[in-house]
């Protein structure tokens, strides 16, 4: 099952929320998590940003004092982010 990838509370989320994987998605994900350069092209609405989005807050998920509240949003610290200027 392609959920079964993600970090429980991720996973869970995907569940309550969105239901399940589209066609997109479940095609995407193996060489997403693989590391692999990958292209999905789909129809507008077919979850590709979520197909990329999910990978992108696994670990972020378990970092050490974050603290996951179901509706809500959480962002990078802003050290994590922030521009490096030439």
């Amino acid at each position: 099952m392609p959920l079964s990838h993600f970090h429980p509370t991720v996973a869970r989320w995907f569940s309550e929320r969105i239901g399940s994987p589209s066609a997109p998605q479940v095609e995407g994900w193996p060489k997403i998590g693989s590391g692999a350069h990958t292209l999905i092209a789909a129809p507008t609405g077919t979850g590709k940003t979520l197909a990329a989005f999910l990978w992108a807050i696994g670990p972020r998920v378990e970092e050490p004092g974050l603290s996951l509240i179901p509706g809500h949003a959480y962002s990078a610290p802003y050290e994590d982010v922030k521009l490096k200027r030439p």
